[in-house]
């Protein structure tokens, strides 16, 4: 059967252990830190553990470190359950107790997977006739209970289009017989549905998950994955990529894919030291590099050369997702202006760039710098053909050198204007009828 969330983060902490003399142990300070408290490790850590592992699964906790303080948190069960919170009492102090997780039972003892037992975290029996009670918490469905809609996570844009990202990748039912999930639709397999309902994993849950309403799958989605990884306090593009290997690998193996890319503490939580090292980094070189961790993680499993094409697919693909969210929406195309419109208003109508698709040749300055041109070096020449004689002695009087200087100046000021006019040539020129009096 799927263990409850914050049993996977019990069983993570298991073997840590109180260190002799004046040293403590930084995992089991860490506990005390999660319940909002600051101890040794000398001090009774068994609610801190219990509480830590709660936070850590997304779950509010007493943030006591009394043990009994657990018996008004969360509801009551009426039987044992695999990852109930179980309360005992401790000596003849009425004040006095221990709480862990419940993993099941044998003869007249109910066997604990639990914090400052034997000064560890360890699985140790403990006796029935000390239980004061079973706990559950309220946000996980009791057997047999439907989750209400007024329960549903609220509306999140991001974490609608992360999902929407996911239930594309997952696909629909499969029952593939390499995949250690069991039968699977839409990304949710059948032990964790058969959690959330509080229910057998047996044929009838079965046919219910191929039809499973929409309403459960978001449900589940958002208590189980995207909440407990933390995924509010990610900047949107590292949320939506933490989100989808977090669906992939579990909350706490995700997050320690992450916690290597951004080089800080591998401990499977996401703290202020993970959030720093994720704010130092530019988001597009951590993407990259999570991608990369993530590839690792896939090629070392079992299966995958059955599913590994995919599962790297999707990491590619989740990734350029993500990169996509830093870039921003693409900006609007720049409309190209037609030869036509050139230097006109981008408001320009129809109407108006028709107007400007021609102009009369005496606007143009390609026309203006071969008149010029020709007048500078071509009528000295032709100047005695049509009438017009520059002596030899008016050429005495101005000089020759002066001649030459006009005729050069005004050649190259006739040959810059043509090739200039040439190259924002705008259109077409058009003949308009001119009138000269003379």
């Amino acid at each position: 059967m799927e263990q409850p969330r914050w049993l996977a983060e019990a069983w993570a902490e298991l073997g840590q252990r109180e260190i002799a003399g004046r040293a403590d142990n930084p995992r089991i300070r860490a506990y005390f830190e999660a319940v909002g408290d600051s101890h040794p490790d000398e001090v009774p850590w068994c609610a801190a553990f219990v509480g830590a592992c709660l936070e850590r699964a997304g779950f509010a906790s007493t943030r006591s470190l009394m043990a009994r303080s657990y018996l008004g948190w969360g509801g009551e069960l009426a039987e044992g359950k695999v990852g109930a919170i179980a309360v005992f009492s401790r000596g003849s102090d009425p004040a006095a107790g221990h709480v862990g997780f419940l993993l099941g039972e044998t003869g007249d003892s109910l066997i604990l997977l639990g914090g400052n037992q034997s000064d560890a975290v360890t699985v140790a029996p403990c006796p029935k006739a000390r239980l004061l009670g079973l706990r559950w918490p309220q946000e996980v469905a009791q057997p047999g209970a439907t989750v209400a809609t007024d329960e549903l996570p609220p509306p999140n844009a991001l974490f609608d289009r992360a999902l929407t990202h996911v239930l594309e990748m997952e696909g629909g039912f499969t029952d593939d017989p390499y995949d250690p999930g069991g039968p699977t639709n839409r990304g949710i397999t059948l032990h964790v549905y058969a959690a959330w309902k509080g229910a057998a994993a047996d044929a009838r849950l079965k046919e219910q998950l191929r039809h499973i309403p929409d309403a459960d799958v978001r449900a589940i989605y958002a208590a189980r994955y995207w909440r407990p990884a933390q995924c509010d306090v990610l900047r949107p593009a590292l949320a939506f990529f933490h989100f989808d290997a977090v669906v992939n690998h579990g909350v706490t193996g995700a997050t320690r894919l992450l916690q290597r890319a951004v080089g800080t503490d591998v401990d499977g939580e996401i703290g202020p030291l993970t959030l720093e090292a994720v704010s130092s980094l530019k988001v597009e070189a951590a993407l990259e590099v999570y991608a990369d961790e993530r590839r690792k993680r896939y090629r070392a499993l079992p299966h995958f050369w059955r599913f590994g094409r995919g599962w790297l697919r999707r990491v590619d693909v989740a990734l350029e997702r993500a990169l996509q969210i830093t870039r921003g929406p693409a900006p609007r195309p720049v409309p190209e202006l037609s030869p036509q419109a050139e230097g006109a208003s981008d408001m320009a109508t129809p109407e108006t760039a028709a107007t400007s698709a021609t102009k009369w040749w005496g606007n143009s300055v390609t026309v203006w710098g071969a008149i010029i041109t020709a007048m500078s070096t071509v009528l000295p020449a032709l100047g005695p053909v049509i009438g017009i004689d520059i002596t030899s002695d008016l050429v005495r009087e101005l000089g020759d050198q002066l001649v030459l200087t006009v005729q050069a100046v005004g050649g190259l000021i006739g040959t810059v204007m043509t090739i200039y006019g040439r190259v924002r040539a705008s259109g077409p020129l058009e003949r308009r009828d001119v009138t000269v009096k003379l």
